[in-house]
């Protein structure tokens, strides 16, 4: 619990469905018949638990993030706050919960990807102390379109 009556605590399956919505409400992409089906996101919510994060205000998601780790490095992803809790420190509170889950791991090394648009995200990371590097190129390759 902060300060401010905001409770970060671990996501449950019932929860999913309700960040998934969560995204769509603030604008965050969503595939839900892809990466983002109910059924691949509690499969690597059962790998990672303490990696999904949802911040609540009076019982209410207002904001959530997935960490993952990938051996070396801990990746902050799909960090989303509702448009009505913007401003009241969501986002800075669940960029820190997530590194501190990370940390747990041994993780020090932390990354975020952010379209290249997303100016407030930009000034949250640049806030929270992360540099933007500017010599790396992000490619992807899709070998199906629900992705």
């Amino acid at each position: 619990m902060t300060d401010k009556g905001l409770e970060l605590r671990r996501l449950t399956d019932p929860q999913l469905r309700a960040m998934v919505n969560l995204w769509k409400e603030s604008g965050l992409s969503c595939k839900p018949r892809g990466r983002d089906r109910i059924q691949a996101l509690r499969a690597q919510r059962k790998d990672s638990p303490d990696l999904f994060i949802g911040a609540f205000l009076e019982g209410r998601l207002v904001g959530s993030v997935i960490a993952s780790d990938d051996g070396r490095r801990g990746w902050i992803n799909r960090l989303a706050v509702a448009p009505d809790a913007r401003g009241k420190g969501v986002a800075k509170a669940l960029v820190k919960a997530a590194e501190d889950a990370l940390r747990m791991r041994g993780r020090h090394l932390f990354c975020v990807h952010v379209e290249s648009d997303n100016e407030p995200s930009m000034r949250l990371l640049e806030r929270a102390g992360y540099a933007r590097e500017r010599e790396i190129l992000y490619y992807t390759k899709r070998e199906r379109r629900s992705y």
